[in-house]
């Protein structure tokens, strides 16, 4: 089946979840990201000058909001995994699919309907569930970051949309993503902190930036010839494989409403892309 790419991007994107959590113990958020970044950036921009591909853009604002508003993502996405079990981070940035329920339906003026307002309001009750249970003070705000970079992921989503309608291909919107974290990340590593790559570091970092941009081409390539659909049920399985990762290398267990939580945000987010506008 066409649409079982996204099963390999799943794995992709639960292993990228395991180089994070592990080079966090060695760099920061920024860091991390412009690593990741740069490393998607080569590759990606090597393809473009293999095939020959253009690079002008007459959308040059649009690309730089929908790079800033994923950088951000990125960088909160970042700290949540080094912060949270890494099921319980994945899981929280998972939250994108109702917040780009609930901006399509604002964006193009729709009445919201009850099916959908439903399964957005199942889905804040999966995140009370997987919250409450396990969070402790000093990881609340690990969670609250995990939340927001659901909400600015789903900004990011709503703007590679607004690219899409206006003609632009995939790969363009990937490079300038790309491109743009690499500058915000490699500022932001100026302005802070910086720490020097050792030869015990460096697998950890090319397996970061070698897995997320696997997993972007996969991704890339299952909504391109699977059904839309399918194809956004079966980006959950990060979760199921970021939670197998947890509990075999750091042990994460999670209580059995941590899982209803969890359960119950995959649910809504299928619900969610089945319900919302289409136009």
């Amino acid at each position: 089946m066409k649409s079982s790419w996204m099963i390999v991007a799943g794995f992709l994107f639960g292993l990228m979840g395991v180089f994070v959590k592990l080079g966090s113990q060695h760099f920061s958020s920024a860091e991390l990201v412009f690593y990741r970044s740069l490393i998607g950036l080569v590759v990606i921009y090597g393809i473009v000058r293999v095939q020959g591909l253009s690079l002008a853009t007459p959308h040059v604002a649009s690309h730089v909001w929908r790079g800033l508003s994923g950088f951000f993502a990125l960088m909160l996405f970042f700290y949540a995994i080094s912060a949270l079990p890494l099921a319980t981070a994945i899981t929280l940035n998972y939250t994108s699919p109702l917040f780009l329920a609930l901006l399509l339906t604002l964006w193009l003026k729709e009445k919201p309907h009850w099916r959908l307002i439903g399964a957005i309001l199942l889905g804040f009750v999966g995140v009370v569930l997987l919250l409450r249970p396990n969070l402790h003070t000093e990881q609340i705000i690990g969670g609250m970051m995990g939340l927001t970079s659901g909400f600015l992921a789903g900004i990011a989503y709503l703007n590679v949309k607004q690219l899409g309608a206006l003609g632009e291909p995939d790969w363009r919107v990937v490079l300038y993503f790309t491109l743009i974290c690499t500058i915000g990340a490699g500022a932001w590593m100026l302005i802070h902190q910086f720490h020097a790559v050792s030869w015990q570091t460096l697998p950890i970092l090319l397996g970061l930036g070698t897995t997320a941009t696997l997993a972007q081409l996969a991704m890339t390539r299952a909504y391109r010839v699977g059904k839309t659909l399918v194809v956004g049920s079966l980006a959950y399985t990060t979760v199921i494989f970021a939670s197998l990762f947890g509990i075999l290398l750091w042990d994460e267990w999670l209580s059995p409403l941590s899982w209803l939580g969890i359960a119950l945000i995959v649910t809504s987010g299928v619900l969610s892309a089945f319900w919302r506008p289409s136009k």
